[in-house]
């Protein structure tokens, strides 16, 4: 990121840039950043934006051979193709040797790093992954952001909104931005600010309904779905994320039991390690193969469900009465 930093600073440009990486906040803004200082957006003679996985490489080329038209530069934007997860032995050759004005800005959620298209854009140009931050990051940037804005942050109520809102940027974005503008007229954000403004994600209410269960508060976990269905959540959704969650504490624990830590766990499952440290909380109460028969019965619910044998809001309401009568014998 620092280096692409740098060539806007400096401008002087990669004729390829790869962006790439499950953060799509960053990826958008150094995207955005780069596309600005590149040309004009608003150009369309010398600036293009194709996105989907219909784009046509020989359309692509043609347009990359086109000289700019009284500009200095032609700029390609290429977004969620798939062209890194597929042959593109054609595409992959024409960058080698692209003209002096052409400059292509590929940006990608997924890419297979053994493709030839992947090596050479690695070889010929700059490639970037926008991954997941830490809580430490996460942390310095609402600071940095509250404190632009004139105010300040207390501890507690930067836990309990990091929290609250995740470890997506995008979403943290707009939770900070509604709750910079609930206190607009204080200097400082308290917690009670932040239990106001900011909802909690239903991943987060999704962990307290499992935690309950399996806690044997089996009122207090259907009153957390009752909530979620009342909030128009769909239940097939709701079971989709309760396998998830299941799925998620099962491979915490194979992988802590191997070994690793928070910030290991959270690298291979794609969790921030601050998440990670609350699933290898929960995992830590129940044994491998609790989780694991937890995890075998909400497939076996979801095809259930699919199949028609039951409906989906008593499919989530079954399960979670089975789940808090269930006995654990040691973790």
């Amino acid at each position: 990121m620092q280096k692409i930093a740098n060539d806007i600073k400096q401008n002087t440009f990669r004729h390829i840039y790869l962006l790439y990486g499950e953060e799509d906040y960053l990826r958008k803004q150094y995207r955005d950043r780069l596309f600005r200082a590149m040309g004009d957006p608003d150009d369309s003679m010398n600036c293009h934006y194709q996105e989907g996985k219909d784009i046509s490489v020989e359309k692509l080329i043609d347009l990359a051979e086109t000289l700019p038209f009284l500009a200095q530069r032609r700029v390609i934007v290429v977004e969620n193709s798939g062209f890194f997860k597929s042959a593109q032995d054609k595409l992959a050759d024409y960058l080698k040797e692209i003209p002096d004005t052409t400059y292509f800005i590929f940006v990608e959620q997924q890419v297979d790093k053994r493709s030839r298209l992947y090596k050479v854009c690695k070889d010929n140009g700059y490639v970037t992954e926008f991954t997941r931050q830490t809580e430490e990051t996460l942390s310095r940037w609402v600071v940095g952001t509250v404190a632009r804005e004139q105010k300040k942050i207390t501890q507690g109520a930067l836990d309990a909104f990091l929290e609250s809102v995740g470890d997506d940027m995008e979403n943290i974005a707009s939770e900070l931005e509604k709750l910079l503008c609930y206190t607009m007229q204080k200097e400082d954000i308290t917690l009670a600010d932040v239990q106001v403004v900011c909802v909690r994600r239903i991943e987060n209410r999704i962990f307290d309904m499992i935690e309950a269960a399996l806690s044997k508060r089996q009122k207090l976990a259907l009153d957390l779905y009752y909530d979620l269905i009342a909030l128009k959540e769909p239940a097939r959704r709701i079971l989709f994320l309760i396998t998830r969650q299941f799925h998620l504490l099962y491979q915490t624990k194979l992988l802590r039991a191997k070994g690793y830590d928070n910030k290991a766990i959270g690298s291979k499952l794609g969790l921030a390690p601050f998440i990670a440290s609350k699933y290898m909380s929960q995992a830590s109460k129940y044994s491998a193969s609790m989780l694991r028969g937890a995890l075998e019965r909400c497939v076996d619910s979801e095809e259930a469900v699919n199949t028609g044998k039951i409906a989906e809001v008593l499919c989530v309401e079954l399960l979670l009465i089975e789940f808090s009568r269930r006995e654990e014998k040691g973790a």
